[in-house]
Parts: C-alpha cells; sequence; structure tokens
C-alpha cells in the first residue's frame, strides 16, 4: 500500500515519528486539521498542541455540566448511591425476593428518594435554630395530639428534640408483650393494634401515643402493638423520658393517667410482678 506521507520516506526517524504521532492523535481525539495537512514540523507541533488544548477544555466543559447536574439534586444522588450499597448487600446475602421487596418499600417510605445527614446538619446549627426547624418539622405532630397541644411550649420543645423518627410497615410487631420496654411511640400517621393474650384488640392512629407503661412502671411490655398500616412514628427512649418528666411532674401525671386507664382495661391480662404500676399509679393513691 502506499504510504501516509511519501515525502517522508527519506527523512530522519524523528519527523517520521512526529507526523505517525500527529495522525494517531487526530484519530484518537477525533479532532480534524483542516482542508490540509500541517506541512513543517513546526506546524505539526503546534497543531498537536491546539488539539490537546481544545480536547482538554472539552473534558472540563463535561465534567463541570456533569457536575452541575448532579449537585443540583445532590439528595437523591446520595440515596441512590445509598440503596445501591443495600441492593449488593442484599445479592451478596441472597436475600429472599420477598424481603428484599419489603426492604425497597421501607426505603421508599423511610427516605421517599432523597437522604440527608440530619443529625449532622442540626448538630451544626445553634439551639434556637435547631429547636425552630425541630417544631416546624413535627407541627403535624404537635397538631394531632391533645397532649402536646394543651402542655407548656417547653415542655413540647423538649420532648420534640429528644424524639427520633422510625417508619413501620403493615405486620410489624413494634411492641412484643413481655420484653423489657426502653422506648415509647408517637403516632404522626397510621393505625396500629395493641393487643393483648385475651385477644383483646385496641386501635390508635394519628396523634395518640404508646409504649408509656413500661417506662413508668420500669415493667415488661404488657401488650403487643402492630403496624396495621405504614406507620411515621416518633420514638422516645426511657432515659431521655425520665430526663424530661423530672422537669415536668405535672406532665408526668398525664402519662400517669393514660398509663392508668390502658392497664384497667386490659385488666386481668396484665401481667404480675415488676410489671405492675408502682404505688403512686394505683387507683386511690396519692398524686
Amino acid at each position: 500500500p502506499a504510504p501516509l506521507f511519501p515525502r517522508l520516506q527519506n527523512d530522519s526517524w524523528g519527523k517520521q515519528y512526529s507526523h505517525a504521532l500527529f495522525k494517531a492523535m487526530s484519530h484518537m481525539l477525533c479532532i480534524g486539521y483542516g482542508q490540509q495537512a500541517p506541512e513543517g514540523m513546526t506546524d505539526v507541533w503546534l497543531t498537536m498542541l491546539s488539539m490537546i488544548v481544545g480536547a482538554t477544555c472539552y473534558a472540563m466543559f463535561i465534567g463541570h455540566a456533569t457536575a452541575l447536574i448532579q449537585s443540583l439534586d445532590s439528595s437523591r444522588r446520595q440515596y441512590q448511591e445509598k440503596y445501591k450499597q443495600v441492593e449488593q448487600y442484599m445479592s451478596f446475602h441472597k436475600l429472599p425476593g420477598d424481603t428484599r421487596q419489603r426492604i425497597h418499600e421501607y426505603y421508599e417510605h423511610r427516605y421517599q428518594g432523597k437522604m440527608f445527614d440530619e443529625e449532622n446538619i442540626l448538630g451544626e446549627l445553634s439551639e434556637p435554630l435547631k429547636e425552630e426547624i425541630i417544631n416546624f418539622n413535627c407541627r403535624n405532630l404537635v397538631a394531632n395530639m391533645p397532649l402536646f397541644a394543651n402542655a407548656d411550649p417547653n415542655f413540647v420543645t423538649a420532648m420534640l428534640t429528644k424524639l427520633r423518627f422510625e417508619v413501620f410497615q403493615p405486620g410489624d410487631f413494634i411492641i412484643r408483650e413481655g420484653t423489657v420496654g426502653k422506648k415509647m411511640y408517637f403516632i404522626q400517621h397510621g393505625v396500629v393494634s395493641i393487643l393483648t393474650k385475651g385477644n383483646k384488640e385496641t386501635k390508635l392512629s394519628d396523634g395518640s401515643y404508646f409504649g408509656e407503661i413500661c417506662l413508668l412502671t420500669r415493667g415488661r411490655r404488657t401488650a403487643s402493638v402492630r403496624a396495621d398500616t405504614y406507620c411515621r412514628l416518633y420514638s422516645l427512649s426511657v432515659d431521655n423520658f425520665n430526663e424530661v418528666l423530672e422537669e415536668y411532674p405535672m406532665m408526668r401525671r398525664a402519662f400517669e393517667t393514660v398509663a392508668m386507664d390502658r392497664l384497667d382495661r386490659i385488666g386481668e391480662e396484665r401481667p404480675p410482678g415488676p410489671a405492675q404500676p408502682p404505688p403512686h399509679l394505683l387507683p386511690g393513691a396519692a398524686a
């Protein structure tokens, strides 16, 4: 076949390799050099330099454009990256299909396609800003819950700052009877059933709370609680529960009143021993 540059057959190897490099870069970078190829060595090297600069600028433009698009919705990208790890985890452990579907649905309801490091964000804010954001985020819970609606605003704020958001799926047992209770729950949205050994069933929905009996009596759970729908709850640990109520003893009495009513409804199914209410919770006792 005829050589690409016939005039270079008798030239030095430096010129030959320079032209070969130029031709290779033209194909590799997909950048043309116009209607007429460069002739002198100066033209060849200047053309290659311009091709490199042009390719670099094009790559930088693509990179900046991609970064800009990703930054427009970084929380969704963070969620997608996190869920890819979850998918790989499920695949690695060969989890069954129904379990994978439940995990997928949990992530969809829990994060709704966006993920934030909320704890870190709130931790960087001042206390007034943090309290303002928490009160705004929990406004529906406060509006639906008579306990909060009629309470001291300082008590409400103290409670809300210690709540942790949780999501449960239909059929999940949030509380199991006989276990040691470490949390109580406030229902933002959803329906739960309180189940006892006597097959008694009580429904609770938005604005209700449960699990406080065990925290007050320091005993074991007196009933099971099952999620009937997707439930968006806020949990409060026993340590935070006692910490807040030590500062607001009147609110402790409000919890005790509801706890006593629920224990009366459980009736004969109430477990003996440490799960019984302390003396100040018994009917007729001095408050």
